[in-house]
């Protein structure tokens, strides 16, 4: 049995994830960053 579909798949699993946990932490810091600029401006 060839593993090489699998070691593949499981990369694009990893990297897939890697870049999913990276934009959806770039979205929450955006929309912090948004809220807190909100706040300063509330003074």
């Amino acid at each position: 049995m060839n593993p090489w579909p699998f070691i593949i798949a499981s990369y694009v699993v990893g990297v897939g994830g890697t870049l999913a946990l990276a934009a959806w932490s770039w979205v929450s810091m955006r929309k912090a960053e948004r809220a807190a600029e909100k706040l300063r401006e509330g003074e």
